[in-house]
């Protein structure tokens, strides 16, 4: 059996030496049914696993040995909606109890249009949860089908409405350059989301993912993805969009109301600590990234028989933690408070990122303002590529 002291050990907490992380993330693998181009760690149509899940979680939970209070807690998918009212409450009882929310804290679930109906909302609420995001998708209705969404376009709106009406912050998540989408159909999408009331917008290029359906499927030229101009103007359209109807383009992917931007998100982009339970689960606590193991019932099966479902484990290095740092930050569109950060970064690692700015901002991919590093429009299209040269 493992300890609980060297399971915290194995997240990479010492508190003689790290503070608590103040921010925790919680995957739930279940779905009824997964969606071509998911590829993530989820089992669908299985309620069967409902409680014996709950109780492998209970397990892992409890080695936090005593409640670690939290500023934000997620709880993310999977479809986290899925469970009904008993087991949810008792899901939210035994969140609350290991990872307190703090007073005016941000507690986030993801949702299914299908599952938000006005007795779930309530008892979300009631039980401390305040932020909601909905994986609607689009309200196209060919759109839906192609993406096989289990909802129509009035369910979303319904959706959309009842959340609303109960939940303090209400998020959507909607997909752009689906198979055979236009640029027209994409507008439509923002515009019909700007209408519906919403405080926060992410927005995601479809990608295909090794493992999802879609991939193989697009290999063997079943399905033709967008090409990359029609992608691009697309991204576009829902920066200037969104931008001229009050939302602040705040990070890549996300868009938010003043004040409505998730703060659970942030703190993964400034280098924050965060704990994770649960299948696939990534935390990063201390200095130590650590990852579940991705399958459900071999997490299960290891908490079960006393074996850690921690799978990977890495212990940063001062110059990783830098680095990172840095990669996270210029993920926000304000950027990266450089000048100030460079009195505190190892001399190697300001030189090499020194050397990088200079490149990227030659290219017009970033420019300064004030003491702060920011990504340009030109920039903010070609982002991901240029990670991996601060990484290195």
């Amino acid at each position: 059996m493992h300890s609980d002291l060297n399971l915290l050990k194995t997240w990479g907490w010492n508190h003689h030496h790290t503070s608590p992380p103040i921010a925790a993330y919680v995957h739930i693998p279940f779905c009824r049914h997964r969606c071509g181009y998911c590829n993530f760690s989820l089992l669908a149509n299985r309620d069967d696993l409902f409680e014996r899940f709950l109780n492998g979680l209970a397990t892992e939970l409890s080695e936090l040995q005593e409640p670690r209070p939290v500023q934000t807690l997620f709880l993310g998918g999977g479809t986290p909606s899925i469970l009904p009212p008993p087991l949810m409450q008792q899901l939210l009882a035994l969140l609350r109890h290991w990872l307190p929310l703090s007073k005016g804290g941000e507690w986030s679930i993801e949702a299914n249009p299908l599952d938000i109906r006005a007795d779930s909302l309530h008892l979300w609420k009631d039980l401390g949860i305040n932020r909601i995001s909905i994986g609607g998708q689009s309200f196209d209705p060919a759109k839906l089908k192609r993406l096989e969404r289990d909802h129509s376009p009035d369910e979303l709106d319904r959706a959309i409405e009842a959340a609303r009406s109960v939940m303090d912050s209400v998020s959507l998540d909607l997909i752009f350059a689906a198979p055979d989408e236009t640029p027209e159909i994409w507008h439509n999408d923002l515009v019909h989301a700007i209408h519906s009331g919403l405080n926060h917008l992410s927005t995601y290029g479809l990608t295909y993912e090794k493992g999802a359906r879609f991939w193989g499927e697009r290999a063997r030229q079943i399905i033709k993805p967008v090409d990359e101009d029609t992608e691009l103007e697309m991204y576009l359209d829902a920066i200037d969009t969104l931008s001229s109807h009050g939302f602040e383009h705040y990070e890549i992917s996300n868009f938010a109301k003043p004040d409505q931007a998730c703060r659970h998100n942030q703190a993964y982009w400034r280098g924050d600590s965060w704990w994770a339970f649960g299948p696939s689960a990534a935390r990063y606590v201390g200095g130590v990234r650590s990852v579940n193991h991705r399958g459900t019932l071999e997490y299960l099966r290891r908490l079960e028989t006393g074996c850690s479902p921690v799978i990977e484990r890495e212990e940063l290095t001062l110059d990783q933690q830098w680095r990172e740092r840095f990669v996270f930050g210029m993920r926000q569109l304000r950027g990266v408070p450089w000048q100030s950060w460079q009195s505190h970064v190892p001399a190697n690692v300001r030189e090499s990122i020194n050397q990088k700015i200079a490149e990227h901002i030659e290219h017009g991919w970033m420019h300064e303002i004030e003491d702060h590093v920011r990504l340009t429009r030109k920039g903010l299209v070609v982002s991901d590529s240029l990670w991996s040269e601060y990484l290195d």
